[in-house]
């Protein structure tokens, strides 16, 4: 109802009542007229008014109600238990989320650290493509007990210090990029070595010595002194990809080819060219051209103090860098096992001294006409955390010496490395052969001449022997190793008493060298590292001299 007309009749029903209560009158009264014209101009006021024309009387609606009922609250509350138990849901499954990424990217630095460690210089290296990034030598610690709280400051150390070297290196990428002709990727890796040693007795090479010599006379019997003539430069070149394979090369150099004719000239190393490969890589093939390690003797002990050759030659470890082309077949299998076998033609190297500082004659081998053949199979298991290896190899080339008749030079090689502690590992290598001297073995001593070289009668003849060597690697931490190696190289004596007038690469003839070594390896970054080495020799030299020496070396690499 209007307000307006709620007022008239209002009005009406009063005016009714005081007429009743009232004497009846014939005529209007004045004052209740007046009254009456009073209500009338103000009802026609109230209904001019838009805002009481438009405004309604709210009343309560039945959803309103509803939802104001106490069923309709509970529902609303368990909305929001159920909206917030699903928020407390996703929170916790982003944590988990969160701290899995977290263990993936502290594995990542774990193995970016290790591929920074000094893998070619110091590491024993394998038979097959290493399971893992090359550390072997200053790897990380295999899974076992926990680790103490020394090793775990150690480790969240190291990882801060790689966080931050990762970080420099995405800064400075631009600045410290190698550029190349070509349009794929190099890189410059390499060692600055520093090595300062001491010397009781006389060696053959005073800063990485491999045999003890007679007394040279001095009062003394011995020297100090320092070189950087074994630090190595290193480029590896990426190409493309041909034939499904993925195409590398490498080259390795160092400064210990010799000494100029100058002024203080020990302390000037020329540079040598180590090796130089080409790589075609399949998943399960690889073909490898170039100067190379013998790949049928693959271990060396480890050492920083002697990188210009392996620590123990010719004291058991057959080496040698020669040209060479060879083909890898991997098979591997489900338990992670693989069998590895190779074959390859080398250069049939004799280990003769040039004939000319500058024109290149052919050695004894070369002069066959016939590549030297060799082969090496290996089986490979992880076990402890780290790899399982157990290697057997052959060798066969021809020689044409001089003087008759031709030699025949052949090796018969077993190797292996075994992890048999959680931080123990024991290493090494045994050879048979003869005329291996260009390999390293018998001394260096491949051949004697029965007779004078060079003239009619002589004859040449061939010298067996046989050696090997043994390390055992202690890991004490992540970051410090210790290592303990002897070697031993016994050419036959009854070859070499046949000699009368020498032989071809020492005078006099060596009978037999032995060799022990240890040394600590500590690695505070990944860029550094400190070792010191001490080192004994034996050599027996024909017919029955025996001498002694010994080496404490100290060395200082930076690796880049």
């Amino acid at each position: 109802m209007h307000p307006c007309a709620f007022v008239l009749n209002r009005d009406n029903h009063t005016g009714s009542t005081e007429h009743r209560g009232a004497r009846n009158m014939k005529e209007p009264d004045s004052g209740s007229a007046m009254r009456n014209l009073l209500w009338i101009a103000l009802g026609a006021v109230l209904m001019g008014s838009p805002a009481w024309a438009q405004q309604p009387v709210e009343k309560p609606s039945q959803n309103q109600a509803a939802a104001d009922s106490p069923q309709a609250l509970q529902l609303q509350m368990n909305d929001l238990k159920r909206l917030l138990m699903e928020t407390r849901s996703q929170v916790a499954e982003s944590r988990s989320e969160t701290a899995a990424l977290r263990r993936e990217l502290a594995e990542t630095r774990k193995e970016l650290a290790e591929l920074r460690s000094p893998v070619s210089p110091i590491t024993v290296a394998s038979a097959s493509p290493p399971a893992q990034p090359p550390t072997a030598a200053l790897s990380t610690s295999p899974s076992g007990p926990a680790p103490e709280s020394g090793q775990t400051n150690d480790r969240l150390a190291r990882l801060e210090e790689d966080q931050q070297l990762l970080t420099d290196e995405i800064a400075d990428q631009d600045q410290t990029k190698v550029e190349s002709a070509s349009k794929y990727r190099v890189r410059l890796s390499g060692i600055v070595l520093v090595n300062a040693f001491e010397n009781r007795g006389t060696v053959d090479n005073q800063d990485f010595p491999t045999w003890a010599n007679p007394p040279d006379g001095t009062p003394s019997n011995g020297s100090v002194g320092a070189t950087l003539r074994q630090t190595e430069l290193g480029l590896d070149v990426f190409g493309p990809t041909l034939a499904g394979a993925t195409t590398s090369a490498n080259v390795e150099m160092d400064f210990a080819g010799g000494f100029p004719s100058d002024y203080n000239g020990v302390t000037t190393g020329i540079a040598r060219l180590r090796t130089a490969v080409f790589r075609m890589d399949w998943p399960s093939t690889s073909v490898v051209a170039g100067q190379d390690a013998l790949f049928f003797s693959p271990l060396s002990p480890t050492s920083l103090a002697s990188l210009a050759v392996p620590a123990l030659s010719y004291a058991g470890n057959l080496w040698t860098w020669t040209p060479q082309i060879r083909i890898e077949r991997r098979v591997k299998f489900k338990n992670g096992s693989a069998f590895v076998v190779q074959g390859g033609l080398l250069d049939p190297l004799t280990g003769e001294f040039p004939e000319d500082p500058y024109f290149r004659y052919p050695t004894a081998g070369e002069a066959s006409k016939q590549p030297a053949f060799a082969g090496h199979l290996s089986w490979t298991h992880p076990l402890l955390g780290r790899t399982l290896a157990i290697g057997a190899g052959g060798y066969y080339s021809h020689q044409d010496w001089t003087a008759p008749p031709a030699i025949n030079s052949w090796a018969f090689t077993t190797d292996w490395m075994f992890p048999f502690a959680s931080k123990l590992e024991l290493s090494g290598e045994f050879y048979r052969g003869s005329a291996v001297g260009g390999l390293g073995g018998g001394i260096g001593q491949s051949v004697v001449f029965i007779g004078t070289p060079g003239f009619p009668g002589t004859v040449v003849h061939s010298v067996d022997s046989e050696g090997g060597w043994t390390q055992l690697k202690f890991r004490a931490t992540e970051r410090l190793e210790f290592n303990g190696a002897v070697g031993d190289d016994n050419p036959s004596a009854t070859d070499l008493r046949l000699s009368t007038a020498g032989q071809a690469y020492l005078i006099p003839l060596l009978t037999r060298n032995q060799v022990a070594m240890g040394n600590f390896i500590f690695h505070p970054r990944s860029d550094l590292l400190f070792s010191l080495e001490y080192r004994y020799l034996r050599t027996s030299y024909f017919p029955a001299d025996v001498y002694t020496a010994g080496q404490l070396n100290l060395s200082i690499g930076v690796l880049f």
